[in-house]
């Protein structure tokens, strides 16, 4: 069935004729016009390629620009080098750009990802995205605002690295530019990113930001208040509001010019709402008339950005309607030809092809010690920071009250006076808003250490990690990436400070992210080791990396009696990434573990051979890439397995050691302790859904009872 947007633009502009009206001063030169209609033209006609590859089968991808055709005019106004997120019905704007940049074969490029070829060119057959690195487009998959906080940190960043006396990816008058739909600009995560770029400007810190709001009144199908965006952004104090009608390519590129101008001259954020409609519904499979009436969809083609740009053709005398025709035709007799051949372009084969931008080097060898003063957990990490810091220029450490305050427990103390408050820094109370600006710094080649304040803050952001930090390589075929180490004071067994929000124990939301590398130390010297490990990793290799920190250990200095030091150790040395750590070698028992577990197993080792069962107690530090080498090995000398997990039951840490057992084939007995499935109340009534020592102490005594 013909498309109503394709029959409906042939059979208007085939009776356009010049209305005579004089063009405004400084208007688009008729040239100006030809390139943005072409673009948009492309855009078009790569929507109905779209919808003809999915009903032949080779395609897999059909939610198109149409109706929004309008944003080529807003990367008419920017320049090539200006870094672009952009929306998933941003087709114009990347074909515009495209053009800007000599070499590019954007049309081939789209239609190469609608059929997942594993030749796309950015990422490769994973997605179809909007990306590339020669035109400064940061990939974005079907994103609902969660690109925000990273406009926001790249915008910052930009900043930043001139401060610093960095090189960035862009200019030092680049400004950033992130489109998204009127339904986006309400979720949280944009009104977040919004804020906190305000917030900037209040402060008085630059940030280059064009927020772009292509607002077509609906998302999927539900509609967006008339007036809404206007009266939600239109006279926000401190954020510039600029109005242009996506449908008049005149008006929306004189008004993308001054409001791109105005951010790359005074570089404050600015919003310009840009009005549009929406064409050929949400997506190939979407039935637009089952929620939208007739009516409505016919004013819609009325106010079609290409109808609207022909009669400017025309009226301008650049073109006749034959003209417009002609280019129309032409234009799809041209993606069609090139749809024809990639349509059975090779697609990704295997599971190893589909994963390669997920692999990483994986450092072998032991640990090797450090010498000199015990310190405290707290005291490892605050000094391994300081170390980091003076060593690399590009680092930079922030989070809430992690620089004057130095923390909540003090682990950042001083690092702002040794290190200077451009690279050690306060910001806002949002996650969200932390995570984007390392996000930013990330991919502007810095290498950011943000902290979470605690890991239940972490949930509400989490998407930043999972949707945004760990998806860049993968989609863009590792062509950018996003290094961080992530900092995240977690875990429970804080004495006289409890309640769920400052003592969490949930760690499923990081553990099933792929290639994540999460660190969970429990020693001073192993932690000093693993932060330097994340931070070669993240640097060298643009991995993203989590650091979980106990809490309850942060200042530890005893473990088996008051003042034994037992807890003390020298920070530094290295701990490579994926290994275990063994204490012990006893042959009746191992009991693996991780973070406040092995303080507590190591004490009820130590009573069990009291008892005469000789136990050997191995911390795993790593949760993901779990030491599964170590951990089979160690099974493997004792026969007998007890995993003391501190993490829930259901979704805790303990589901992953046991089935890396049992995949390995050990055949030996095996057994977990855990935490309860609960949330952890406030004062002493959390001991009853915590591990304890007497837990382990019995669950290893019962496993040891059972017969072979």
């Amino acid at each position: 069935m013909p498309e109503p947007a394709d029959v409906h633009f042939l059979e208007a502009a085939a009776t356009l004729v010049p209305s005579g009206a004089p063009a405004p001063p400084g208007a688009l030169t008729g040239e100006r016009c030809l390139e943005l209609f072409d673009a948009q033209l492309g855009s078009r006609h790569l929507d109905l390629a779209a919808r003809r590859l999915r009903a032949q089968g080779h395609g897999f991808y059909t939610i198109g620009s149409s109706g929004h055709e309008g944003n080529a005019a807003v990367a008419g106004a920017l320049r090539p080098d200006d870094p672009a997120l952009l929306h998933y019905r941003s087709g114009a704007f990347f074909l515009e750009r495209a053009r800007q940049v000599p070499g590019q074969n954007p049309l081939r490029d789209v239609l190469l990802g609608l059929v997942a070829a594993a030749e796309e060119p950015i990422a490769g057959g994973r997605h179809k995205v909007f990306g590339s690195r020669p035109l400064n487009v940061i990939p974005q998959t079907s994103t609902i605002a969660s690109h925000l906080p990273r406009a926001l940190g790249v915008a910052f960043a930009i900043e930043r690295a001139a401060r610093l006396g960095l090189d960035s990816p862009w200019p030092r008058d680049a400004l950033t530019v992130c489109s998204f739909g009127d339904a986006s600009a309400n979720h949280s995560t944009a009104t977040g990113a919004v804020n906190a770029a305000v917030n900037c400007g209040y402060q008085g810190l630059p940030l280059p930001l064009l927020f772009v709001c292509e607002d077509n009144g609906i998302g999927i199908s539900v509609r967006t208040a008339p007036g809404w965006i206007h009266a939600a952004y239109g006279s926000r104090p401190g954020l510039a509001y600029f109005h242009a009608d996506g449908c008049d390519l005149a008006d929306a590129h004189a008004v993308a010019a001054r409001a791109a101008r105005w951010v790359r001259e005074r570089r404050r954020p600015a919003f310009l709402h840009l009005r549009t409609v929406r064409l050929m519904g949400h997506a190939g499979s979407d039935v637009e008339s089952s929620y939208r009436t007739p009516a409505e969809m016919a004013s819609d083609l009325e106010r079609d950005p290409l109808l609207q740009t022909a009669r400017l053709l025309v009226d301008r005398g650049v073109a006749t309607a034959k003209d417009i025709v002609g280019r129309y035709e032409a234009k799809r007799a041209e993606v069609t030809a090139l749809a024809e051949k990639v349509a059975r372009a090779p697609r990704l084969a295997s599971a190893a092809e589909v994963m390669a931008p997920l692999r990483y080097t994986r450092p072998g060898g032991g640990a090797e010690r450090a010498e000199g003063e015990p310190v405290t957990l707290a005291q490892a990490i605050n000094r391994t920071l300081g170390d980091l810091l003076d060593e690399r220029p590009g680092m930079l450490v922030f989070g809430e009250d992690v620089a004057r305050k130095g923390g909540v427990y003090g682990v950042t103390r001083g690092l702002v006076k040794r290190a200077g408050a451009a690279r050690v820094f306060d910001t806002i109370l949002d996650e969200q808003s932390v995570l984007g600006l390392a996000l930013g710094f990330g991919t502007a080649g810095m290498l950011p250490v943000p902290e979470i304040q605690y890991l239940a803050y972490l949930h509400n952001a989490a998407d930043q990690i999972r949707g945004e930090a760990a998806t860049l390589p993968f989609f863009s075929s590792g062509r950018y990436r996003n290094p961080m180490v992530v900092r995240i004071a977690g875990y429970a067994y804080q004495k006289g400070f409890g309640g769920h929000f400052h003592n969490d124990n949930a760690v499923a939301a990081l553990r099933d992210i792929p290639g994540l590398v999460i660190a969970s130390p429990s020693r001073p010297d192993d932690a000093a080791g693993m932060l330097r490990a994340c931070a070669d990793a993240a640097e060298r290799e643009g991995r993203v990396c989590a650091m979980l920190e106990p809490i309850a250990l942060y200042h530890a200095r005893d473990l088996h009696e008051d003042g034994d030091g037992g807890w003390l150790a020298p920070a530094g040395g290295t701990v490579p990434i994926g290994r275990a750590r063994t204490y012990g070698d006893g042959g009746d028992l191992t009991v693996v573990t991780f973070a406040n577990g092995l303080r507590m197993s190591l004490r009820a080792a130590r009573r069990l051979e009291a008892a005469g069962v000789r136990c050997r107690v191995v911390d795993l530090r790593w949760l993901a890439p779990l030491p599964a080498e170590d951990l089979l090995r160690e099974a493997r000398a004792t026969g007998a397995v007890l995993v003391a997990d501190e993490t829930r039951r259901t979704g805790g840490v303990s589901e992953g050691v046991l089935t890396a057992l049992a995949d390995a084939g050990f055949r030996g007995r095996t057994a977990r302790v855990t935490s309860e499935d609960s949330f952890i109340p406030l004062g002493d009534a959390a001991h009853h859904v915590l591990l304890s020592e007497a837990a382990i102490e019995e669950a290893a005594r019962r496993l040891l009872t059972v017969p072979r």
